[in-house]
């Protein structure tokens, strides 16, 4: 047995758990970074430049939701397969998804060719944001293979328990846009200022080196990648988008839900847009460190139904479920108390702030009950039910919250619509926790 599959099976789950769990953590905040730096620059650069962010924001997600549901769909197989000791199917599938995250890449590339502008216009007819907002999507998505292979990397060694990698791996991308995002949308005495171009280049930039890191360390990981002689059978296909497919779905359900949302905000004003994408790229830093922690749980969860360990697989989500309410708990407390604080890093003229902080004050009601969704999440993926992830993400993004929106719109006070989020949070929540449950001791055989 390899040292990380002895890891797997026999640390102590609290110190298994925080051993995966706080390097991606660390990683996911670090990934907020990339989230929030180019929006705090660019609200510094023009209000039109902010409001073109928000509008394509969602779109240049659905190529990154493509990334991230492949890659946690290849490195969840790929525990898998570690945890029923089978190492030559575990790189087999990883070399699979080698080829599918190249697709994948070409895929995001022709979304933005095709549907870019048109997308942009069903939100404004203003030339200048059209401009501004296709030039930050199209170096995003046509220069998007740095994202899309750092992130085929990253999940694949932490589905074999390896995340410091991944999260020195983020952190120089990172870093990497923290210091060009300044230095290319305002410019210097030698580069010329090229506003919301230079915040998507500056990320760009820092997503290949990341890329070119992760290539660098993988080298000396358990799983090969092995290309010479890889038939891609439909079997691999099929269990890595069994469990990735979900995923892709969740993430693009709440790009379509941020668009819809959009639509529905455009309505009251462009601010009301703006406050939107502005929780958003705060918001990431409190459910960040969640994600964060079910990315590190995942595997062991995995790994643990494969060896059909059911009471290290219990330890370890109750720990994980614990650890999760109390980060939105504390998240919570800070939107709702603290939001003079929270938003102070924009630059926001008075009627901008004022939505904003109304915003960020009531959507954070839900962020305890998404906690438990969250761990729920993880149950269903490493089970194989990714299915009911989706299901979940579809029936609070799409079916409640949406049209919960737009009743409450119609009231014509702007204030209501963000009680939408707790409402249909609130509801998932307490749907789906007996589903989990049963499927649990389905698994498991508990009577």
């Amino acid at each position: 047995m390899s040292n990380r599959s002895d890891k797997m099976a026999n640390w102590p789950i609290g110190k298994l758990l925080f051993s995966m769990g706080l390097p991606a953590v660390f990683s996911m905040l670090i990934q907020a970074l990339y989230n929030v730096v180019d929006a705090i620059y660019i609200s510094k650069y023009s209000q039109d430049a902010l409001f073109a962010i928000g509008v394509v924001t969602p779109f240049v997600m659905l190529g990154l939701s493509i990334a991230l549901g492949s890659g946690v769909g290849i490195g969840t197989t790929v525990a898998r397969r570690l945890g029923e000791k089978n190492k030559d199917e575990a790189q087999a599938v990883a070399s699979t998804g080698f080829i599918l995250t190249i697709i994948h890449i070409v895929i995001t590339m022709l979304l933005c060719l095709l549907l870019g502008i048109p997308f942009i216009k069903l939100f404004t007819n203003r030339s200048e944001i059209v401009t501004l907002g296709f030039s930050y999507m199209s170096i995003c998505m046509f220069v998007c293979f740095g994202q899309h292979i750092s992130i085929f990397y990253e999940r694949l060694m932490q589905g074999q328990s390896n995340m410091l990698v991944p999260m020195f791996a983020q952190l120089l991308g990172a870093i990497t846009n923290i210091i060009l995002d300044p230095i290319l949308i305002f410019g210097t005495s030698f580069i010329p200022a090229m506003g919301i171009k230079g915040a998507a280049i500056a990320t760009v930039l820092g997503q290949i080196l990341q890329m070119i890191f992760c290539f660098s360390f993988y080298k000396k990981d358990e799983v090969k990648i092995k290309l010479k002689g890889l038939k891609l059978e439909s079997k691999r296909i099929k269990d890595i988008y069994a469990l990735g497919l979900p995923t892709m779905i969740m993430n693009s359900v709440i790009s379509i839900t941020t668009v819809l949302m959009n639509s529905i905000l455009v309505d009251f004003s462009e601010d009301a847009v703006s406050s939107l994408s502005i929780y958003f790229k705060l918001q990431s830093f409190v459910f960040m460190p969640a994600f964060g922690f079910a990315q590190g749980a995942l595997p062991i969860l995995s790994y643990n139904y494969g060896a059909m360990n059911r009471k290290r697989y219990v330890d370890t989500f109750r720990l994980f479920l614990t650890t999760n309410i109390i980060l939105l708990f504390l998240g919570t407390l800070l939107f709702r108390f603290k939001t003079d604080f929270v938003l102070s890093f924009f630059t926001m003229n008075d009627h901008l702030n004022s939505i904003a902080t109304n915003a960020l004050q009531t959507i954070c009601l839900s962020f305890i009950p998404a906690a438990i969704s969250i761990s729920m999440g993880n149950i269903f993926q490493s089970f194989g039910k990714g299915i009911w992830s989706m299901m979940q993400s579809i029936l609070r993004q799409i079916v409640l919250l949406v049209p919960i929106a737009y009743f409450l719109s119609r009231t014509g006070v702007l204030s209501n619509v963000w009680y939408a989020y707790p409402i249909a949070e609130l509801i998932v929540c307490l749907l789906f926790i007996p589903l989990a449950i049963n499927i649990y001791k389905k698994h498991f055989n508990v009577n």
